[in-house]
C-alpha cells in the first residue's frame, strides 16, 4: 500500500509539473523578495511622508513609478506620457451651525454636518418631526420645503430615512441617534475624516437640494423641535409625530472649494497578435499621509497598503517587459495601472474608467493587488495564503483559471471568506477593482486581511514577509499570463 501511494504521489506530482508553461516559469522566478524589498524600502520610507493624496510624497511616489516604467521600456500610453492628470476638488468645511430660538449649535460639537454644499448664508424654514423615518411615518408629515427630524436607533443605519426623505423634497435632513455613546462617537469619526476637507471628483454644487446632512445629539433634537427628549421618543414609539408641533430652525452651511491637481501613473506593453484587447494589472499608490503632532512616530508608511500591491505591480512590469525584450511578450496588451486617491474613495480608479485612455469594452479583466504583504490574526500560523475576492463574481471562465494556475505554480490557500458580497466589511466594494467590476469588466481581488497596524504609522516595511509577497505577485502573475496569452478572451457570465 505504501509503495502504492509512493507511485501515485508520483505521477501527480509529475502531471503537475508538466503542466506548467516553462516560459512563464521562467519569468515568475524572476520576481523576487530581493526586488520587491528594495522597492518598497524607497516607496514606503520616511522620505515619501506616507504619500497621501495631492501632497509632496504622492507626487514623489508617482516619480518613483514612473521611472521605473521608463526604465522597463514601457511605452507611455496618456499621449506621450505616464502621466493622466486627476483634478480633484477638496471641500473644507467653514461656518458650519444649527441654530434654535437664540442657541446656535456648532459643527463638530453638538453637531456634524456631512455634506459639501454651501447655503449661501443662514437659512430658516419650518421644522416637522418624521419619527424614525419610515414610510408610514413620511405619509403622516408634509416635508417638502422642509426641515425634517428622524430619528436614528444605535445600531440603525440612517441611509434609508435619509433617501425617503430626499424622495420627499425635504429641504434639509437632521439626524438624531438615541444613544449619545454613539453620537459621541460619530461626531469624532466625522471631525477626523471631514475636518482637513473631502476630496471628491466633481466641484460641489452650491445650495444642492441633497448635497448634506445635520448629525444631531438628541437634546438638540428636542430644542429644535421645540420639546422635549422624552416627549421625542414617546411620539416615535407610539407613532403620534403630528403631537410634535414646531415652528422653524435656522441652520448654515459653507464649505471653501479648492482644486487638487493629483496623477494615475500607466506603463503600457503592447501585445502582439492580440494587442487590441487588454489586461489591466492595478494597485493604488497613495496612503493616507501625516499625523498632525508633534511627537512619535508620525508618518503612516503604508508599507503593505498599498505599497506592497505598487511595488508588485511595478515588478510584473519589470518582468513582462523582459519577456517582450527576449521574444516571449505577451499575446494580449497590458495596462500596468497605478492609481491615486484610493483612500479618498476609489478616485483615481473612478477617473480612469470615466476617462479610460483605452476603451473598456476592449479590458478583458482587472487584477488588483491591494494589501498582499502581511497576514491578519486569523492566518498567523497558517500555511501562505490569499484572500482572494470577486474572481467568480462576473466570470466563472476567470476564477477557475485563477484557481488552476495557482494550483500548478503557487500552491496558495485560497481564502474566500471576504468573496460574499453581504459580508459586513463588504470588500468587493472597497478597491480599485470595483470601478471596473461595476462596467461589467471580470476582476480579481487579491488581499491578505485586516491586521493590527492597518492605516497606523506601524504600518512599515520591517513588517513585511517578502517570502510570501513575492509567492502572491507570482499568483498574480501567472493569471495575468495565462490571460494574456490564450487563445480565447475571458468573457463575462453577464451579456
Amino acid at each position: 500500500m505504501k509503495k502504492l501511494v509512493c507511485i501515485v504521489l508520483a505521477i501527480s506530482t509529475a502531471g503537475s509539473l508538466l503542466a506548467q508553461d516553462p516560459i512563464a516559469k521562467k519569468y515568475g522566478d524572476q520576481i523576487t523578495p530581493a526586488d520587491l524589498k528594495e522597492n518598497l524600502s524607497i516607496l514606503a520610507s520616511d522620505a515619501m511622508e506616507g504619500r497621501e493624496t495631492g501632497k509632496r510624497g504622492q507626487k514623489m511616489a508617482a516619480a518613483f513609478v514612473k521611472a521605473n516604467f521608463e526604465d522597463f521600456g514601457l511605452a507611455a500610453p496618456v499621449e506621450g506620457n505616464y502621466y493622466q492628470p486627476v483634478e480633484l476638488f477638496t471641500s473644507v468645511p467653514g461656518d458650519i451651525y444649527v441654530k434654535a430660538g437664540q442657541t446656535k449649535f456648532l459643527n463638530f460639537q453638538d453637531i456634524a454636518f456631512y455634506g459639501s454644499s454651501d447655503s449661501g448664508g443662514e437659512v430658516s424654514v419650518p421644522v416637522v418631526f418624521a419619527g424614525k423615518g419610515r414610510k408610514e411615518d413620511f405619509d403622516q408629515v408634509n416635508v417638502e420645503g422642509k426641515a425634517v427630524v428622524i430619528q436614528q436607533g444605535a445600531e440603525e443605519n440612517f441611509r434609508g430615512p435619509l433617501s425617503l426623505a430626499r424622495e420627499r423634497k425635504a429641504k434639509v435632513v437632521l439626524i438624531y441617534n438615541t444613544d449619545a455613546n454613539a453620537f459621541k462617537e460619530l461626531v469624532g469619526q466625522l471631525k477626523e475624516y471631514l475636518g482637513g476637507g473631502v476630496l471628491s471628483l466633481k466641484k460641489p454644487e452650491a445650495a444642492s437640494q441633497n448635497a448634506g446632512v445635520f448629525f444631531v445629539s438628541q437634546d438638540v433634537a428636542a430644542k429644535v423641535l421645540n420639546t422635549t427628549s422624552e416627549k421625542l421618543t414617546k411620539a416615535a414609539n407610539e407613532n403620534t409625530l403630528k403631537k410634535v408641533k414646531a415652528g422653524s430652525v435656522s441652520y448654515k452651511t459653507s464649505v471653501d472649494v479648492k482644486v487638487l491637481k493629483s496623477d494615475n501613473v500607466l506603463g503600457y506593453l503592447e501585445g502582439t497578435d492580440k494587442k487590441d484587447e487588454l489586461v489591466v494589472i492595478s494597485a493604488h499608490y497613495d496612503h493616507i499621509g501625516k499625523i498632525n503632532g508633534t511627537e512619535g512616530d508620525l508618518i503612516n508608511n503604508g508599507a503593505d497598503d498599498d505599497g506592497s500591491g505598487t511595488v508588485s505591480v511595478i515588478q510584473l512590469a519589470k518582468v513582462f517587459a523582459q519577456a517582450k525584450k527576449e521574444g516571449k511578450g505577451p499575446r494580449r496588451s497590458i495596462l500596468f495601472l497605478l492609481v491615486t486617491g484610493e483612500e479618498k474613495g476609489l478616485l483615481g480608479s473612478d477617473y480612469y474608467t470615466q476617462h479610460p485612455v483605452f476603451p473598456l469594452s476592449s479590458t478583458v479583466v482587472d487584477l488588483n493587488i491591494d494589501m498582499v504583504g502581511r497576514r491578519d490574526p486569523q492566518h498567523k500560523e497558517s500555511a501562505p495564503y490569499v484572500y482572494v475576492i470577486g474572481s467568480d463574481k462576473l466570470s466563472t471562465e476567470l476564477h477557475n483559471l485563477n484557481e488552476s494556475n495557482n494550483k500548478t505554480y503557487t500552491n496558495l490557500i485560497f481564502d474566500y471568506t471576504y468573496n460574499d458580497q453581504n459580508h459586513p466589511d463588504r470588500l468587493y466594494y472597497r478597491s480599485d477593482h470595483w470601478n471596473f467590476a461595476k462596467n461589467n469588466i471580470p476582476i480579481v481581488f487579491y488581499f491578505d486581511g485586516i491586521h493590527e497596524d492597518y492605516h497606523k504609522p506601524s504600518d512599515e516595511v520591517s513588517k513585511i514577509e517578502f517570502d510570501l509577497l513575492a509567492r502572491r505577485a507570482q499568483c498574480v502573475f501567472y493569471t495575468a499570463w495565462d490571460v494574456a496569452n490564450r487563445e480565447q478572451r475571458i468573457q463575462s457570465d453577464k451579456k
